[in-house]
């Protein structure tokens, strides 16, 4: 039998255990790549152990120990408090506000991993504040994330750009964009609706009510839920998909009670700054940033943060390294060029075009969304130099396909969402990114290729 057969046929079968039997699936994965390499690719350990991916879990282990800490002491917490006397009694808004905050970064130039670092905590807490579905936000902020790819400053858009010139390709960086933009941006009304965004509208309407007929009567005062002590309430609300927060939370979200704050939580806000500073201003590398200065606050006030290293994510760590391994060493044995290839060389265009992206989709649901492209680029050009099919409109919808796919928590960003879920819910919220995940793979191919290529051909 074929390595390539044996690789899917492996890869089906971890997701398939680990979904259906509380086993960690990249735990089941780094079995797989150890059985696979040793027993039909004959490598050693050092060899199939090459695709592990260090940047990643450097990159989960320092944001996760940084933001952890941030929790312990209060900081995040302070942070939630001054957006909520910001926003007030508008929770119908706060999964939009978490959709255009996630992608203020990308559209500045950052790479999603670093914005989504840097924001995922305080938005999920903030979402969890007012009773917002914590599959919502989550899936709020991963496509806002992904809204600013392909802004001009990108990375992205970038490397994009550079491989269609290099294979004498002219792309529209405008098209590009705003394309991309307006997909995303789509993706965001029916995460909306389908994870309670009528309910919150709703509910906005309930307390407007209430809030009439209580200051209607001078013996009923109203409080802030928060202050008030329905937090906890909020918090389960949250939980269950937002159902109960609706009957929870029936007063307005005034202003909480402002508490200074303390010396560590001045030190943790500042080191925070500068990591966002160093990542997104001067790209510097922000796994090692965050694990410097989540060090730095442990090693400054250890009383403030016992038991630190408890708040790294261990679970996750081990998830996508596992599996971002597992798919290296299959990308390593050729499957992907093999599957590739095969299509480019079919000779229909039409044909060809769509199961290129949906090709770009599956794989980069576990692999580097510009790396891919890089490959996915050149294999169209065969058939794009013929004409019958767009030039841009192919790079728009490989595009698409390659990145709305980084909903799933295999990706650096899905990772990172997931990682700073409370642990509670981050079993139901894998599930339901990789059903998200798995719906994008499915219709993001179709949906790109009936929008932007069909028309162009």
């Amino acid at each position: 039998m074929s390595i390539h057969v044996i690789g899917v046929v492996a890869l089906v079968l971890v997701f398939v255990i680990g979904t259906l039997r509380p086993v960690n699936i990249g735990a089941l994965a780094l079995i797989a790549t150890f059985f696979i390499g040793t027993l039909v690719a004959n490598e050693t350990v050092d060899e199939l152990l090459a695709g592990f991916p260090p940047d990643l879990f450097v990159l989960l282990v320092g944001v996760t120990y940084l933001f952890g800490l941030a929790a312990v002491n209060g900081t995040l917490e302070w942070l939630v408090d001054r957006a909520i006397g910001l926003l007030g009694d508008r929770p119908a808004l706060v999964p939009w506000l978490i959709f255009v905050f996630s992608a203020i970064p990308t559209l500045a130039g950052a790479l999603g991993p670093a914005g989504v670092a840097m924001l995922a905590p305080l938005c999920l807490r903030l979402g969890q504040r007012y009773g917002v579905d914590r599959r919502m936000a989550a899936l709020m902020v991963m496509h806002g994330s992904c809204l600013g790819n392909f802004s001009p400053l990108n990375g992205l858009a970038i490397i994009v750009r550079q491989v269609a010139e290099s294979n004498g390709l002219e792309v529209s960086a405008a098209e590009l964009f705003f394309a991309n933009a307006a997909y995303n941006i789509g993706l965001a009304v029916v995460i909306y609706l389908l994870f309670g965004g009528r309910a919150l509208l709703r509910r906005r309407a309930d307390e407007l009510g209430s809030a009439g007929e209580l200051t209607a009567r001078t013996d009923l005062p109203i409080q802030d839920p928060v202050v008030a002590g329905v937090g906890a309430d909020e918090t389960a609300a949250s939980e269950t998909g937002g159902a109960s927060a609706r009957t929870a939370v029936q007063t307005r979200h005034e202003a909480p009670v402002k508490t200074r704050l303390r010396l560590d939580q001045i030190t943790t806000l500042v080191v925070i700054l500068g990591v966002a500073v160093g990542a997104l201003v001067f790209d510097l590398e922000i796994g090692f940033l965050a694990l410097i200065a989540a060090a730095l606050l442990h090693l400054l006030f250890p009383s403030r943060f016992e038991q630190a290293d408890r708040r790294i994510v261990w679970s996750v760590v081990l998830l996508i390294c596992g599996v971002v391994t597992f798919v290296g060493a299959l990308q390593r044995y050729g499957t992907i060029d093999v599957v590739g290839n095969g299509i480019a060389g079919l000779g229909n265009p039409l044909l060809t075009a769509f199961l290129l992206c949906l090709v770009g989709a599956v794989t980069s649901a576990f692999a580097s969304s510009a790396g891919l492209l890089g490959v996915l680029i050149p294999l169209a050009v065969p058939f794009l130099v013929q004409g019958e099919v767009g030039v841009t409109a192919m790079v728009i919808a490989l595009a698409i396909s390659a990145t709305v796919v980084d909903s799933t928590p295999f990706s650096s960003v899905g990772a990172l969402t997931l990682a700073n879920a409370p642990e509670a819910d981050r079993r139901p919220l894998f599930r339901t990114m990789l059903a998200w995940g798995l719906a994008m793979v499915v219709t993001a191919p179709a949906l790109t290729w009936l929008i932007f290529i069909l028309p162009s051909a």
